[in-house]
């Protein structure tokens, strides 16, 4: 059987189980997405594990929380949302808002995240009343195939139909290229080369931009309570995630304040000029990543440079010699390395941030620490990200959390910035089709021209 034969044969299973699923109630559908958020969660610890060992990256008890807190936060955001048949009736307006499947759903999923990811994809879109597909990275095949049958096991004990959610198990760039132009919608969760693919297959496509999540400290910042979150989030499955803090940009009379609060969290101030130069060379050869790096321990990462680090190193820092283009270390670096800048006056700070987000990552996000409202929202109003967070760890904020109102995600649209349709965390309302029943109003008032235009 040839790639397109066996592609199209998914395509027709999933359309055979999505024409039964669409006839499902409300309570119904919630029970399939429950049980499939549920069958991860209890899962969570052989996924992590199973993760791990194929790719080789991340940090398994942090797999082992996005897994299982994922998975939480995701049903707890989805089980009070109307998302079958008639979902809202605007009165005032004389609408009713009527909520209809898109039908079959890809899904390209990343390495980086080859459980929590499809889990939470499978999840949104069975809301809607979906089917999904999904296409591993080939990196993660195992992974994707053991969370597609963890999750098909659940369902099937709750009689759910046969094939709502599946798997290629053979993934290859021809097989995620063909998912994309036969399924009704993508969702493409992984590098740069595979959103464009999507969006140019000719079908709706929801992709994510590149990540470099600066993190810009006020001068009024509590030092004590930001440190330990920028290293909490720089660490997070050793930095693999596009929500990791990467750089951090504090005002020049608080820099020796910081580093000092980094020392005492586990982190390594490299110093000497050209100790810094050979981690640029080290980890960014020729300009590009060294992807040999990514998802390592700081600890393994100094040896690589050659630095003698204490024991309990968590994360190594650099001081920049310059901001954007001017420094590579200014680009996204999946593993626990932070760069250093600092500023005269919080506009100066703004505009470093901006410079390394138009070097990289435009359009993601950005963490704030402050408690200067002017700031925060000039900060808002003038770096071109869809999500500003406020005092919080962005590796797990952003994506949404308890704290905080973003909804929760796998995948986090970028906006125009990020050459993204949408610029905000994707969610099961971007994956139903509504149709609206408009009443005429007898009694409506009619302006006249000069109401209008006064």
């Amino acid at each position: 059987m040839d790639t397109k034969e066996y592609v199209s044969g998914l395509i027709e299973k999933a359309r055979v189980a999505q024409k039964v699923f669409e006839t499902y109630t409300q309570e119904q559908v919630d029970e399939v997405v429950k049980t499939v958020g549920k069958a991860v969660y209890d899962k969570g610890e052989e996924l992590a594990r199973l993760a791990i060992d194929e790719t080789k990256m991340g940090n398994y008890d942090h797999k082992v929380m996005k897994n299982k807190g994922k998975a939480m936060a995701v049903w707890n955001y989805l089980k009070d949302k109307k998302s079958v048949g008639i979902i809202n009736y605007i009165d005032e307006k004389g609408l009713v808002e009527v909520a209809k499947p898109m039908g079959v759903i890809g899904a390209i999923a990343p390495v980086t995240n080859p459980v929590m990811t499809p889990m939470h994809n499978a999840m949104i879109t069975l809301k809607g009343g979906n089917a999904i597909i999904i296409a591993p990275h080939p990196s993660a095949k195992k992974t994707g195939i053991e969370t597609t049958r963890v999750i098909n096991e659940a369902l099937k004990k709750i009689g759910a139909p046969e094939n709502l959610v599946q798997c290629i198990e053979e993934p290859t760039l021809e097989a995620s290229s063909l998912l994309m132009q036969m399924a009704d919608v993508t969702i493409a969760t992984g590098g740069p080369g595979m959103v464009k693919a999507a969006y140019s297959s000719g079908k709706p496509a929801y992709g994510v931009g590149a990540g470099n999540m600066q993190c810009l400290l006020d001068i009024d910042a509590d030092i004590v309570d930001a440190v330990p979150k920028i290293i909490t989030g720089r660490t997070y499955d050793n930095g693999v995630l596009c929500t990791c803090e990467q750089n951090f940009v504090c005002h020049e009379s608080k820099f020796d304040e910081v580093i000092a609060e980094f020392k005492k969290n586990g982190g390594y101030y490299v110093e000497d000029p050209k100790d810094a130069e050979t981690v640029r060379e080290t980890f960014f050869p020729g300009g590009s990543l060294n992807k040999q790096a990514v998802g390592l321990t700081a600890p393994v990462l100094a040896k690589m440079a050659g630095l003698d680090v204490p024991e309990g190193t968590r994360v190594l820092i650099v001081k920049a010699n310059g901001c954007g283009k001017d420094e590579i270390l200014s680009k996204e670096k999946l593993f626990p390395i932070l760069t250093a800048y600092t500023y005269k006056t919080f506009k100066e700070g703004v505009d470093i941030v901006n410079a390394n987000l138009e070097l990289e990552g435009k359009g993601h996000s950005t963490v704030i620490h402050s408690f200067t409202k002017e700031n925060i929202e000039y900060a808002g109003c003038n770096i071109p990200v869809s999500r500003l967070l406020v005092n919080g760890v962005g590796s797990s904020g952003v994506g949404g959390a308890y704290s905080n109102g973003f909804v929760p995600t796998a995948t986090l649209g970028c906006g125009s910035w990020g050459n993204n349709s949408i610029s905000e965390n994707l969610d099961y309302k971007h994956l139903i089709n509504v149709s609206r029943i408009g009443y005429t109003k007898k009694d409506a008032k009619v302006p006249t021209p000069e109401e209008i235009w006064g």
